[in-house]
Protein backbone atom coordinates (compact mmCIF):
# COMPACT_ATOMS: atom_id res chain seq x y z
CA UNK A 1 0.00 0.00 0.00
CA UNK A 2 1.62 3.29 -1.04
CA UNK A 3 2.19 6.26 2.09
CA UNK A 4 -0.94 8.29 2.20
CA UNK A 5 -1.52 11.25 4.86
CA UNK A 6 -3.34 9.24 8.06
CA UNK A 7 -7.01 11.07 7.58
CA UNK A 8 -7.65 10.46 11.40
CA UNK A 9 -8.50 12.90 13.94
CA UNK A 10 -5.49 14.71 15.88
CA UNK A 11 -6.67 13.67 19.19
CA UNK A 12 -7.80 10.33 18.32
CA UNK A 13 -5.88 8.18 20.32
CA UNK A 14 -7.34 10.15 23.89
CA UNK A 15 -10.68 9.84 22.35
CA UNK A 16 -10.29 6.50 22.35
CA UNK A 17 -9.54 6.53 25.97
CA UNK A 18 -12.78 8.39 26.45
CA UNK A 19 -14.70 6.08 24.99
CA UNK A 20 -13.49 3.32 26.56
CA UNK A 21 -14.31 4.64 29.85
CA UNK A 22 -17.88 5.15 28.32
CA UNK A 23 -17.96 1.22 27.79
CA UNK A 24 -16.94 0.02 30.80
CA UNK A 25 -19.76 1.64 32.93
CA UNK A 26 -22.20 -0.39 30.44
CA UNK A 27 -20.47 -3.45 30.31
CA UNK A 28 -19.26 -3.25 33.84
CA UNK A 29 -23.31 -3.15 35.06
CA UNK A 30 -24.67 -5.81 33.33
CA UNK A 31 -21.83 -7.92 34.67
CA UNK A 32 -21.58 -6.51 38.22
CA UNK A 33 -25.20 -6.71 38.93
CA UNK A 34 -25.06 -10.58 39.19
CA UNK A 35 -23.02 -10.77 42.58
CA UNK A 36 -25.44 -8.73 44.08
CA UNK A 37 -28.56 -10.60 43.65
CA UNK A 38 -27.94 -13.16 46.89
CA UNK A 39 -27.99 -9.55 48.70
CA UNK A 40 -30.76 -8.08 47.02
CA UNK A 41 -32.95 -10.91 47.93
CA UNK A 42 -32.06 -10.48 51.75
CA UNK A 43 -35.30 -8.72 53.11
CA UNK A 44 -32.65 -7.61 55.98
CA UNK A 45 -29.54 -5.61 54.05
CA UNK A 46 -31.36 -6.05 50.40
CA UNK A 47 -34.75 -5.64 49.16
CA UNK A 48 -36.09 -8.78 49.73
CA UNK A 49 -37.04 -9.32 46.43
CA UNK A 50 -38.28 -12.45 44.94
CA UNK A 51 -36.64 -14.75 42.57
CA UNK A 52 -39.08 -13.41 39.64
CA UNK A 53 -38.36 -9.87 40.88
CA UNK A 54 -34.27 -10.71 40.39
CA UNK A 55 -35.02 -12.43 37.20
CA UNK A 56 -36.69 -8.66 36.13
CA UNK A 57 -34.17 -6.79 38.10
CA UNK A 58 -31.48 -7.94 35.12
CA UNK A 59 -34.12 -8.97 32.39
CA UNK A 60 -35.77 -5.11 32.07
CA UNK A 61 -32.08 -3.76 31.73
CA UNK A 62 -31.71 -6.33 28.94
CA UNK A 63 -34.72 -5.97 26.86
CA UNK A 64 -34.99 -2.45 26.29
CA UNK A 65 -31.02 -2.39 25.52
CA UNK A 66 -31.36 -5.04 23.09
CA UNK A 67 -34.57 -3.66 21.69
CA UNK A 68 -33.04 -0.32 21.27
CA UNK A 69 -29.54 -1.00 20.48
CA UNK A 70 -30.26 -0.98 16.46
CA UNK A 71 -32.35 2.06 16.48
CA UNK A 72 -30.02 4.46 18.26
CA UNK A 73 -27.18 3.21 16.53
CA UNK A 74 -29.16 4.67 13.18
CA UNK A 75 -30.66 7.99 14.67
CA UNK A 76 -27.00 8.50 16.17
CA UNK A 77 -25.50 8.65 12.79
CA UNK A 78 -28.81 11.48 12.02
CA UNK A 79 -28.62 13.19 15.34
CA UNK A 80 -25.12 13.56 15.82
CA UNK A 81 -22.72 10.79 18.09
CA UNK A 82 -21.37 12.51 20.15
CA UNK A 83 -24.96 14.06 21.46
CA UNK A 84 -26.30 10.96 21.24
CA UNK A 85 -23.48 9.58 23.85
CA UNK A 86 -24.05 12.56 26.48
CA UNK A 87 -27.51 11.96 26.32
CA UNK A 88 -26.81 8.14 27.23
CA UNK A 89 -24.42 9.11 29.61
CA UNK A 90 -26.35 11.58 31.62
CA UNK A 91 -29.15 9.38 31.70
CA UNK A 92 -27.03 5.82 32.51
CA UNK A 93 -25.78 7.88 35.57
CA UNK A 94 -29.20 9.39 36.71
CA UNK A 95 -30.75 5.70 36.51
CA UNK A 96 -27.60 4.40 38.24
CA UNK A 97 -28.69 6.90 41.22
CA UNK A 98 -31.99 6.31 41.11
CA UNK A 99 -31.27 1.99 41.09
CA UNK A 100 -29.05 2.45 43.97
CA UNK A 101 -31.36 4.13 46.34
CA UNK A 102 -34.38 2.19 44.93
CA UNK A 103 -36.95 1.88 47.87
CA UNK A 104 -38.69 -1.67 46.13
CA UNK A 105 -37.88 -4.48 43.64
CA UNK A 106 -40.33 -2.54 41.60
CA UNK A 107 -38.36 1.00 41.70
CA UNK A 108 -35.33 -1.06 40.87
CA UNK A 109 -36.74 -2.92 37.63
CA UNK A 110 -37.97 0.53 36.20
CA UNK A 111 -34.47 2.23 37.41
CA UNK A 112 -32.66 -0.77 35.35
CA UNK A 113 -34.85 -0.43 32.47
CA UNK A 114 -33.71 3.50 32.66
CA UNK A 115 -30.27 2.24 32.62
CA UNK A 116 -30.86 -0.13 29.50
CA UNK A 117 -31.89 3.12 27.06
CA UNK A 118 -28.69 4.91 28.11
CA UNK A 119 -26.85 1.85 27.34
CA UNK A 120 -28.48 1.36 24.25
CA UNK A 121 -27.77 5.35 23.20
CA UNK A 122 -23.85 4.53 24.53
CA UNK A 123 -22.65 1.63 23.02
CA UNK A 124 -23.53 1.57 19.20
CA UNK A 125 -22.18 5.22 19.04
CA UNK A 126 -18.85 4.32 20.65
CA UNK A 127 -17.65 2.17 17.90
CA UNK A 128 -19.34 4.37 15.02
CA UNK A 129 -17.21 7.45 16.61
CA UNK A 130 -13.95 5.37 16.69
CA UNK A 131 -14.75 4.77 12.86
CA UNK A 132 -14.81 8.66 11.84
CA UNK A 133 -12.03 9.78 13.96
CA UNK A 134 -9.39 6.95 13.08
CA UNK A 135 -7.82 6.43 9.51
CA UNK A 136 -8.83 2.87 8.16
CA UNK A 137 -4.73 1.33 8.74
CA UNK A 138 -5.65 2.33 12.51
CA UNK A 139 -8.94 1.49 13.02
CA UNK A 140 -8.34 -2.56 13.86
CA UNK A 141 -6.01 -1.70 16.04
CA UNK A 142 -8.68 0.58 17.96
CA UNK A 143 -11.00 -1.40 17.41
CA UNK A 144 -8.96 -4.13 19.44
CA UNK A 145 -8.56 -2.19 22.19
CA UNK A 146 -12.14 -1.24 22.29
CA UNK A 147 -13.17 -5.08 22.23
CA UNK A 148 -10.47 -5.54 24.61
CA UNK A 149 -12.03 -3.26 27.36
CA UNK A 150 -15.15 -4.91 26.44
CA UNK A 151 -13.52 -8.32 27.73
CA UNK A 152 -11.85 -6.86 30.76
CA UNK A 153 -15.18 -5.02 31.66
CA UNK A 154 -16.77 -8.67 31.70
CA UNK A 155 -13.93 -9.77 33.80
CA UNK A 156 -13.51 -7.70 36.56
CA UNK A 157 -17.44 -6.66 37.29
CA UNK A 158 -17.90 -9.59 39.75
CA UNK A 159 -14.33 -8.61 41.24
CA UNK A 160 -15.51 -4.80 41.82
CA UNK A 161 -18.78 -6.40 42.88
CA UNK A 162 -17.69 -8.49 45.48
CA UNK A 163 -15.28 -5.88 46.68
CA UNK A 164 -17.82 -3.53 47.06
CA UNK A 165 -20.63 -5.75 48.84
CA UNK A 166 -18.04 -7.37 51.27
CA UNK A 167 -17.71 -3.68 52.45
CA UNK A 168 -21.17 -1.49 51.48
CA UNK A 169 -24.62 -1.44 51.46
CA UNK A 170 -25.87 -3.25 48.43
CA UNK A 171 -26.51 0.12 46.44
CA UNK A 172 -23.14 0.77 46.27
CA UNK A 173 -22.92 -1.56 42.53
CA UNK A 174 -24.63 1.14 41.03
CA UNK A 175 -23.67 4.46 42.73
CA UNK A 176 -19.84 3.32 41.39
CA UNK A 177 -21.58 4.07 38.10
CA UNK A 178 -21.86 7.93 38.69
CA UNK A 179 -18.18 9.20 38.84
CA UNK A 180 -17.38 7.30 36.50
CA UNK A 181 -20.26 8.86 33.93
CA UNK A 182 -19.68 12.15 35.80
CA UNK A 183 -16.06 11.87 34.78
CA UNK A 184 -17.30 10.60 31.18
CA UNK A 185 -19.74 13.49 30.14
CA UNK A 186 -16.60 16.09 30.97
CA UNK A 187 -13.91 14.47 28.73
CA UNK A 188 -16.58 13.17 26.19
CA UNK A 189 -17.53 16.92 25.99
CA UNK A 190 -14.01 18.23 25.42
CA UNK A 191 -12.28 15.86 23.17
CA UNK A 192 -14.31 14.19 21.18
CA UNK A 193 -15.93 15.82 17.99
CA UNK A 194 -19.55 15.78 16.55
CA UNK A 195 -20.38 13.44 13.01
CA UNK A 196 -22.81 12.27 11.49
CA UNK A 197 -24.38 11.41 8.22
CA UNK A 198 -24.07 14.12 6.06
CA UNK A 199 -27.13 13.06 3.77
CA UNK A 200 -29.41 11.12 6.12
CA UNK A 201 -32.38 11.20 3.74
CA UNK A 202 -35.81 10.57 5.34
CA UNK A 203 -36.44 8.59 8.60
CA UNK A 204 -37.39 4.96 7.95
CA UNK A 205 -40.05 5.59 10.62
CA UNK A 206 -41.94 1.78 9.92
CA UNK A 207 -38.41 0.25 9.70
CA UNK A 208 -36.99 1.56 13.25
CA UNK A 209 -41.02 0.58 14.66
CA UNK A 210 -40.54 -2.74 12.99
CA UNK A 211 -37.26 -3.25 14.63
CA UNK A 212 -37.89 -2.43 18.13
CA UNK A 213 -40.85 -4.67 18.37
CA UNK A 214 -39.35 -8.09 16.66
CA UNK A 215 -36.06 -7.40 18.73
CA UNK A 216 -38.01 -6.99 21.63
CA UNK A 217 -40.62 -9.73 21.50
CA UNK A 218 -37.62 -11.69 20.59
CA UNK A 219 -35.64 -10.91 23.20
CA UNK A 220 -38.42 -11.74 25.78
CA UNK A 221 -39.67 -14.53 24.42
CA UNK A 222 -35.97 -16.11 24.64
CA UNK A 223 -35.06 -14.67 28.47
CA UNK A 224 -38.82 -16.24 29.25
CA UNK A 225 -38.29 -19.40 27.94
CA UNK A 226 -34.82 -19.70 29.37
CA UNK A 227 -36.30 -19.48 32.61
CA UNK A 228 -39.25 -20.89 33.02
CA UNK A 229 -38.91 -23.56 30.15
CA UNK A 230 -39.63 -23.53 26.34
CA UNK A 231 -43.01 -25.84 26.55
CA UNK A 232 -45.38 -22.51 27.28
CA UNK A 233 -47.14 -21.09 24.47
CA UNK A 234 -46.59 -17.93 25.49
CA UNK A 235 -42.78 -18.52 24.87
CA UNK A 236 -43.21 -19.52 21.27
CA UNK A 237 -45.90 -16.78 20.82
CA UNK A 238 -42.97 -14.22 21.29
CA UNK A 239 -40.41 -15.71 19.94
CA UNK A 240 -42.38 -16.81 16.33
CA UNK A 241 -44.03 -13.60 16.89
CA UNK A 242 -40.71 -11.47 16.86
CA UNK A 243 -39.08 -13.53 14.03
CA UNK A 244 -42.02 -12.64 12.17
CA UNK A 245 -41.98 -8.88 12.66
CA UNK A 246 -38.03 -8.79 11.86
CA UNK A 247 -38.84 -10.80 8.49
CA UNK A 248 -41.66 -8.15 7.59
CA UNK A 249 -38.80 -5.80 9.01
CA UNK A 250 -36.48 -7.35 5.73
CA UNK A 251 -38.89 -7.55 3.16
CA UNK A 252 -39.87 -3.53 3.98
CA UNK A 253 -36.37 -2.42 4.34
CA UNK A 254 -35.57 -4.42 0.77
CA UNK A 255 -38.90 -2.42 -1.04
CA UNK A 256 -37.85 0.81 0.67
CA UNK A 257 -35.87 3.72 -0.87
CA UNK A 258 -34.53 5.10 2.35
CA UNK A 259 -33.97 1.62 4.55
CA UNK A 260 -32.60 2.48 7.66
CA UNK A 261 -30.77 -0.96 6.94
CA UNK A 262 -30.08 -1.73 3.80
CA UNK A 263 -29.90 -5.89 3.81
CA UNK A 264 -28.69 -6.38 0.91
CA UNK A 265 -25.62 -5.89 2.83
CA UNK A 266 -25.50 -9.95 4.08
CA UNK A 267 -25.36 -10.71 0.53
CA UNK A 268 -21.42 -9.33 1.13
CA UNK A 269 -19.55 -11.94 2.95
CA UNK A 270 -17.23 -8.91 4.18
CA UNK A 271 -20.28 -8.17 6.35
CA UNK A 272 -22.43 -10.87 6.44
CA UNK A 273 -19.75 -13.24 7.86
CA UNK A 274 -18.78 -11.75 10.79
CA UNK A 275 -22.00 -11.04 11.75
CA UNK A 276 -22.58 -14.54 11.77
CA UNK A 277 -19.30 -15.17 13.50
CA UNK A 278 -20.09 -12.53 16.49
CA UNK A 279 -23.34 -14.40 16.79
CA UNK A 280 -21.99 -18.07 17.23
CA UNK A 281 -19.45 -17.07 19.75
CA UNK A 282 -21.28 -14.91 21.74
CA UNK A 283 -24.00 -17.70 21.94
CA UNK A 284 -21.21 -20.35 22.82
CA UNK A 285 -19.44 -17.83 25.02
CA UNK A 286 -22.16 -16.32 27.05
CA UNK A 287 -23.98 -19.56 27.94
CA UNK A 288 -20.17 -20.83 29.61
CA UNK A 289 -19.51 -17.84 31.58
CA UNK A 290 -22.95 -17.97 32.77
CA UNK A 291 -22.53 -21.41 34.22
CA UNK A 292 -19.28 -21.50 35.60
CA UNK A 293 -19.62 -18.64 37.88
CA UNK A 294 -22.49 -21.23 39.71
CA UNK A 295 -19.43 -23.89 39.03
CA UNK A 296 -16.75 -21.91 40.99
CA UNK A 297 -19.26 -20.40 43.57
CA UNK A 298 -21.27 -23.60 44.71
CA UNK A 299 -19.43 -26.51 43.37
CA UNK A 300 -15.61 -25.38 44.40
CA UNK A 301 -17.06 -22.85 47.21
CA UNK A 302 -15.50 -20.05 46.06
CA UNK A 303 -16.45 -16.21 47.49
CA UNK A 304 -18.06 -13.56 45.04
CA UNK A 305 -14.94 -11.78 44.98
CA UNK A 306 -12.44 -14.96 44.24
CA UNK A 307 -14.49 -15.77 41.95
CA UNK A 308 -14.16 -12.84 39.94
CA UNK A 309 -10.34 -13.28 40.71
CA UNK A 310 -10.68 -16.48 38.84
CA UNK A 311 -11.73 -14.60 35.51
CA UNK A 312 -8.70 -12.64 35.59
CA UNK A 313 -6.48 -14.64 33.23
CA UNK A 314 -9.82 -14.00 30.48
CA UNK A 315 -9.16 -10.73 31.30
CA UNK A 316 -5.62 -10.38 31.08
CA UNK A 317 -5.67 -12.01 28.01
CA UNK A 318 -8.36 -9.56 26.19
CA UNK A 319 -6.33 -6.67 27.79
CA UNK A 320 -3.35 -7.81 26.40
CA UNK A 321 -4.15 -10.24 22.54
CA UNK A 322 -7.04 -8.00 21.48
CA UNK A 323 -4.93 -4.39 20.63
CA UNK A 324 -2.52 -6.74 19.06
CA UNK A 325 -4.95 -8.24 16.86
CA UNK A 326 -4.83 -5.79 14.39
CA UNK A 327 -1.51 -6.27 13.52
CA UNK A 328 -2.31 -10.03 13.29
CA UNK A 329 -4.88 -9.44 10.64
CA UNK A 330 -2.42 -7.16 8.59
CA UNK A 331 0.15 -10.10 8.98
CA UNK A 332 -2.05 -13.34 8.32
CA UNK A 333 -5.13 -11.91 7.30
CA UNK A 334 -8.42 -11.85 8.99
CA UNK A 335 -9.71 -15.43 8.29
CA UNK A 336 -6.63 -16.50 9.34
CA UNK A 337 -6.45 -14.60 12.62
CA UNK A 338 -10.34 -15.70 13.46
CA UNK A 339 -10.01 -19.35 12.69
CA UNK A 340 -6.71 -19.49 14.82
CA UNK A 341 -9.21 -18.08 17.55
CA UNK A 342 -11.79 -20.23 17.25
CA UNK A 343 -9.93 -22.88 17.32
CA UNK A 344 -8.64 -21.91 20.82
CA UNK A 345 -12.50 -20.73 21.97
CA UNK A 346 -13.49 -24.38 20.93
CA UNK A 347 -10.76 -26.16 22.65
CA UNK A 348 -11.74 -24.13 25.78
CA UNK A 349 -15.48 -24.36 25.91
CA UNK A 350 -15.19 -28.31 24.87
CA UNK A 351 -12.80 -28.67 28.31
CA UNK A 352 -15.58 -27.44 30.53
CA UNK A 353 -16.38 -31.13 29.24
CA UNK A 354 -14.07 -33.07 30.89
CA UNK A 355 -14.05 -30.37 34.33
CA UNK A 356 -15.50 -32.04 37.41
CA UNK A 357 -15.44 -30.72 41.27
CA UNK A 358 -12.20 -32.61 41.60
CA UNK A 359 -10.43 -30.67 39.14
CA UNK A 360 -7.34 -28.65 39.77
CA UNK A 361 -7.92 -24.74 39.82
CA UNK A 362 -4.83 -23.97 38.00
CA UNK A 363 -6.40 -26.14 35.31
CA UNK A 364 -9.62 -24.01 35.29
CA UNK A 365 -6.88 -20.93 34.99
CA UNK A 366 -5.69 -22.35 31.65
CA UNK A 367 -9.22 -22.92 30.08
CA UNK A 368 -10.36 -19.11 31.11
CA UNK A 369 -7.16 -17.85 29.72
CA UNK A 370 -7.51 -19.96 26.33
CA UNK A 371 -10.86 -18.66 26.01
CA UNK A 372 -9.62 -15.28 26.50
CA UNK A 373 -6.52 -15.67 23.98
CA UNK A 374 -9.41 -17.13 21.28
CA UNK A 375 -12.05 -14.05 22.16
CA UNK A 376 -9.17 -11.83 21.58
CA UNK A 377 -8.57 -12.96 18.00
CA UNK A 378 -12.27 -13.23 16.99
CA UNK A 379 -13.90 -9.66 17.98
CA UNK A 380 -11.61 -7.40 16.72
CA UNK A 381 -10.96 -8.83 13.41
CA UNK A 382 -14.74 -9.55 12.87
CA UNK A 383 -15.47 -6.06 14.22
CA UNK A 384 -13.45 -3.87 11.33
CA UNK A 385 -14.50 -6.52 8.94
CA UNK A 386 -18.20 -5.03 9.48
CA UNK A 387 -17.49 -1.80 10.01
CA UNK A 388 -14.96 -1.46 6.95
CA UNK A 389 -17.89 -2.68 4.55
CA UNK A 390 -19.81 0.25 5.19
CA UNK A 391 -18.58 4.20 4.69
CA UNK A 392 -17.93 6.02 7.70
CA UNK A 393 -20.99 8.19 7.57
CA UNK A 394 -23.41 4.60 7.87
CA UNK A 395 -20.86 3.42 10.50
CA UNK A 396 -23.52 3.96 13.17
CA UNK A 397 -25.45 1.15 11.10
CA UNK A 398 -22.90 -1.27 11.37
CA UNK A 399 -22.04 -0.96 14.91
CA UNK A 400 -25.82 -1.58 15.50
CA UNK A 401 -26.06 -4.62 13.57
CA UNK A 402 -23.07 -5.26 15.35
CA UNK A 403 -24.50 -5.25 18.74
CA UNK A 404 -27.62 -5.86 18.52
CA UNK A 405 -26.25 -9.53 17.46
CA UNK A 406 -24.05 -9.96 20.01
CA UNK A 407 -27.03 -8.63 22.80
CA UNK A 408 -29.61 -11.38 21.45
CA UNK A 409 -27.27 -14.00 20.74
CA UNK A 410 -25.43 -14.03 24.51
CA UNK A 411 -29.51 -13.68 25.54
CA UNK A 412 -30.19 -17.09 23.53
CA UNK A 413 -27.35 -19.06 24.51
CA UNK A 414 -27.64 -18.14 28.45
CA UNK A 415 -31.38 -19.20 27.67
CA UNK A 416 -30.63 -22.43 25.83
CA UNK A 417 -27.24 -23.76 27.41
CA UNK A 418 -29.12 -22.42 30.79
CA UNK A 419 -32.52 -24.53 29.78
CA UNK A 420 -29.90 -27.96 28.73
CA UNK A 421 -28.30 -27.32 31.90
CA UNK A 422 -31.84 -27.22 34.27
CA UNK A 423 -33.29 -30.54 32.38
CA UNK A 424 -29.83 -32.35 32.77
CA UNK A 425 -29.52 -30.92 36.29
CA UNK A 426 -33.30 -32.11 37.15
CA UNK A 427 -32.94 -35.84 35.81
CA UNK A 428 -30.06 -36.49 37.48
CA UNK A 429 -30.93 -35.16 41.20
CA UNK A 430 -34.15 -36.41 40.50
CA UNK A 431 -33.34 -39.71 42.68
CA UNK A 432 -31.37 -38.30 46.06
CA UNK A 433 -34.87 -35.64 46.56
CA UNK A 434 -37.30 -39.14 47.13
CA UNK A 435 -38.47 -39.11 50.34
CA UNK A 436 -37.55 -34.82 51.41
CA UNK A 437 -40.15 -32.63 52.72
CA UNK A 438 -42.23 -31.43 49.47
CA UNK A 439 -40.28 -27.49 50.00
CA UNK A 440 -37.05 -28.68 50.22
CA UNK A 441 -37.82 -31.58 47.28
CA UNK A 442 -39.42 -28.63 44.76
CA UNK A 443 -36.54 -26.19 45.73
CA UNK A 444 -33.38 -28.75 45.11
CA UNK A 445 -35.10 -30.01 41.89
CA UNK A 446 -35.20 -26.35 40.27
CA UNK A 447 -31.63 -25.45 40.78
CA UNK A 448 -28.12 -26.18 42.39
CA UNK A 449 -28.72 -23.19 44.29
CA UNK A 450 -32.25 -24.48 45.79
CA UNK A 451 -30.78 -27.69 46.58
CA UNK A 452 -27.64 -26.09 49.00
CA UNK A 453 -30.67 -23.42 50.85
CA UNK A 454 -32.53 -27.25 51.16
CA UNK A 455 -29.74 -28.81 52.64
CA UNK A 456 -29.30 -25.69 54.99
CA UNK A 457 -32.77 -26.95 56.38
CA UNK A 458 -32.21 -30.64 56.98
CA UNK A 459 -29.08 -30.66 58.96
CA UNK A 460 -27.13 -33.80 59.40
CA UNK A 461 -28.76 -35.29 56.31
CA UNK A 462 -28.16 -32.36 54.17
CA UNK A 463 -24.68 -33.28 53.26
CA UNK A 464 -25.43 -36.05 51.18
CA UNK A 465 -28.02 -33.52 49.29
CA UNK A 466 -25.46 -31.14 48.71
CA UNK A 467 -23.23 -34.49 47.06
CA UNK A 468 -25.70 -35.65 44.53
CA UNK A 469 -26.43 -31.81 43.28
CA UNK A 470 -22.83 -31.13 42.82
CA UNK A 471 -23.16 -34.19 41.13
CA UNK A 472 -25.94 -33.79 38.68
CA UNK A 473 -24.55 -30.03 38.37
CA UNK A 474 -20.78 -31.01 36.76
CA UNK A 475 -23.18 -33.59 34.70
CA UNK A 476 -25.28 -31.19 32.87
CA UNK A 477 -22.66 -28.48 32.50
CA UNK A 478 -20.45 -31.28 30.78
CA UNK A 479 -23.77 -31.14 28.17
CA UNK A 480 -23.76 -27.38 28.21
CA UNK A 481 -20.29 -27.29 27.21
CA UNK A 482 -20.35 -29.62 24.54
CA UNK A 483 -23.10 -28.20 22.62
CA UNK A 484 -21.40 -24.37 23.14
CA UNK A 485 -17.89 -26.36 21.90
CA UNK A 486 -20.37 -27.39 19.03
CA UNK A 487 -21.71 -23.90 18.18
CA UNK A 488 -18.19 -22.33 18.34
CA UNK A 489 -17.00 -25.12 15.54
CA UNK A 490 -19.86 -24.21 13.38
CA UNK A 491 -18.23 -20.79 13.65
CA UNK A 492 -14.99 -22.03 12.88
CA UNK A 493 -16.85 -23.47 9.46
CA UNK A 494 -18.73 -19.81 8.50
CA UNK A 495 -14.71 -18.55 8.89
CA UNK A 496 -12.77 -20.94 6.59
CA UNK A 497 -16.09 -20.72 4.33
CA UNK A 498 -17.13 -17.08 3.78
CA UNK A 499 -14.55 -15.09 5.55
CA UNK A 500 -12.61 -12.79 3.32
CA UNK A 501 -8.87 -13.84 2.85
CA UNK A 502 -5.92 -11.88 2.92
CA UNK A 503 -6.78 -10.72 -0.34
CA UNK A 504 -9.78 -8.88 0.66
CA UNK A 505 -8.18 -7.49 3.68
CA UNK A 506 -5.63 -5.44 1.55
CA UNK A 507 -8.36 -4.31 -0.73
CA UNK A 508 -10.44 -2.82 2.04
CA UNK A 509 -9.33 0.27 1.51
CA UNK A 510 -11.88 0.17 -1.79
CA UNK A 511 -15.23 -0.91 -2.84
CA UNK A 512 -15.93 -3.95 -4.46
CA UNK A 513 -15.90 -3.44 -8.24
CA UNK A 514 -19.07 -5.49 -9.29
CA UNK A 515 -21.32 -4.17 -5.90
CA UNK A 516 -20.31 -0.65 -4.35
CA UNK A 517 -23.31 -0.28 -3.94
CA UNK A 518 -22.95 -2.55 -1.12
CA UNK A 519 -19.64 -2.60 -0.34
CA UNK A 520 -18.87 1.31 0.76
CA UNK A 521 -15.44 2.38 1.32
CA UNK A 522 -13.01 1.31 4.16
Amino acid sequence: MQPHENTGHPRRWAILGVLVISLLVVVLDNTILNVALRTLADPVHGLGASQGELEWAINSYTLVFAGLLFTFGVLGDRAGRKRFLLVGLVLFGLSSLLSAYAQSPAQLIGARALMGVGGAAIMPVTLSIISNVFDPRERGRAIGVWAGAVGLAVAIGPILGGALLEHYWWGSVFLINVPVVAVGVVLVALLVPESRDPDPGRVDVPGVLLSVVGLVALTYGIIDGGEHGFERPLVWVSILGGLAVLAWFVLLELRSDHPSLDVRLFRVPRFAAPVALVGLVFFAAMGVMFFSSFYLQLVRGYTPLQTGLLFLPFAAAQLVFAPRSAAMVRRYGGRAVAAVGLALTSVALAAFAFIDAGTPIWVVLVVFLLQGIGMANIMPPATESIMSALPREKAGVGSAVSNTVRQVAGALGVAVLGSVLSAVYRDDVAPALRGLPAGAHEAASESISGAYAAAGQLGPTGSALVTAANDAFVSAMHWAAALSAAVAVLGFVVVLRWMPGRALDRAAGAPAASEPELAGTA
